[in-house]
């Protein structure tokens, strides 16, 4: 018998299957696929590949600012599919070798449910102590007529060799749709972002909601809110796509991208083990990250939210310490945001609204990065840190930064929640100048009262 099996090789049930071995245990990792899972081998990994190309190519192209006449003189995709599937084949083998070097035990194949102490493997049956499901995500269907012929999915786009003249992007306009309008803007693709939202990146704070679809507009994305879309049409140009809101639309493109995800938890036994899912398909957890099964966790995409990796694998700690005794309460509120759009954004507990909307008697700090002397060095000097802070304490609410770095800087807004620390103690903290991190401490300073570097209030 295991001590703890757990189900998906991604980058939840990696990191449970180590953290459960380090602590002692027997452990059994079940893999239907490609160790890795999205993250690694369709999501994160291969998309930053993707958008360092971008980035270079923007680099390029505005490098006459700082005197230097260059340009472009042919795009070789399959160079960077190359690379992508390079960097996601080396980073698969790592995982393997780690696995291996702990002593986690990995079985190929499909896992269903018939206990909270058995799961039977194509056919072989396993008995376990306590379950960690780590099945992910995966490409959801959507029905719309005559979408199926024209759509190209975020897999298809890390594969391709060729990019479509034009192409809309129509979903919840969150961090995988922006992301793929930046990318395909970089390399010439017409982008129609189109979301049945009123603003882009819905879930996050209002501002990073303008800062972005402005950024968007001057790099030519064309937004469409308040639009769903109803049917597509093939034309003599590609397919006309139709978009129904209080005044229809219709956009010709050549491709029409799909991305909205589900989780992975149909047809492996959740249901018949009395495991309880949301309306979603999402499994419910308690702050333990335990189902409605006692010795069953679950973790990651597959129990909805943000569907983060990062999320995933942090989920994956907790729940692997509470399969071995602990009763540890996961941080929801300490998850942060990475969004690879350009400029960046980073982001991490409430925003304004969601501050509001509890009752929160609130003050705001704000620093825009038009005044921060690296950025404008570097003339990245679109974006700002804004602070969300609890009016009578000085606790930091949430922070949501827009620009250069943003995706490394929000680590150590997590960190300020973490401990608690306020924002008068983030005022008085020091940071090499001139860096983009300074932007975060005169952010402070603002809430506090006394930025040194703004006009007074």
């Amino acid at each position: 018998m295991y001590d703890v099996i757990v189900i998906g090789g991604g980058s939840g049930g990696y990191a449970a299957s180590i953290r459960a071995s380090q602590l002692g245990a027997k452990v059994a990792l079940i893999e239907a696929a490609e160790t890795g899972g999205t993250c690694v081998n369709r999501g994160c990994i291969p998309t930053k590949v993707w958008l360092r190309a971008a980035g270079l190519l923007r680099s390029i192209k505005t490098a006459d600012e700082f005197g230097i006449d260059a340009s472009v003189k042919k795009l070789d995709l399959n160079t960077i599919v190359d690379r992508k599937s390079g960097v996601s084949g080396d980073i698969r083998m790592g995982m393997e070798g780690l696995l291996q070097n702990n002593g986690v035990e990995v079985i190929r194949g499909r896992a269903v449910l018939k206990s909270s102490q058995e799961i039977n493997v194509e056919g072989t049956a396993l008995e376990t102590k306590k379950i960690i499901i780590a099945t992910g995500s995966s490409l959801a269907d959507i029905d719309i007529p005559g979408l199926d012929k024209a759509a190209m999915t975020t897999d298809q786009v890390l594969e391709m060799v060729k990019v479509p003249s034009s192409i809309l992007i129509w979903g919840t306009a969150g961090p995988i749709e922006v992301e793929m309008a930046v990318l395909m803007s970089a390399f010439g693709c017409k982008v129609y972002l189109s979301t049945e939202t009123p603003r882009l990146l819905p879930k996050e704070d209002h501002d990073t909601s303008q800062r972005i679809a402005q950024a968007f507009r001057e790099q030519g994305v064309e937004i469409l809110p308040r639009l769903a879309l109803k049917s597509v049409k093939k034309s003599k140009q590609g397919y006309t796509c139709t978009l129904s809101g209080s005044k229809e639309r219709t956009v010709e493109v050549e491709k029409v991208l799909v991305s909205s995800r589900k989780p992975n938890t149909a047809d492996i036994g959740m249901e018949e083990v009395g495991v309880k899912l949301n309306e979603n398909g999402s499994i419910q957890v308690n702050e333990k990250l335990e189902t409605s099964v006692e010795g069953i966790y679950a973790i990651g995409d597959a129990t909805g939210g943000w569907m983060l990796s990062h999320a995933s694998s942090s989920m994956a700690v907790t729940a692997a310490e509470n399969a071995m005794g602990k009763t540890k309460p996961f941080p929801f509120h300490l998850i942060p945001r990475g969004i690879w759009t350009y400029p960046e954004v980073g982001a991490v507990g409430l925003s304004e609204e969601e501050a509001e909307k509890k009752g929160i008697d609130i003050e705001i700090g704000d620093f825009p990065y038009s005044i921060n002397g690296l950025a404008m060095c570097r003339n990245e000097i679109s974006g700002n840190v804004k602070i969300v802070t609890d009016a009578r304490y000085g606790e930091i609410l949430g922070v949501h930064i827009v620009g250069g770095h943003a995706t490394d800087m929000i680590g150590e807004a997590v960190l300020a929640i973490q401990l608690e620390a306020t924002t008068k103690e983030l005022a008085s903290s020091i940071r090499v100048h001139p860096t983009f991190s300074e932007t975060i401490v005169d952010s402070a300073r603002d809430a506090e009262n006394w930025a040194l570097y703004l006009p007074k209030r």
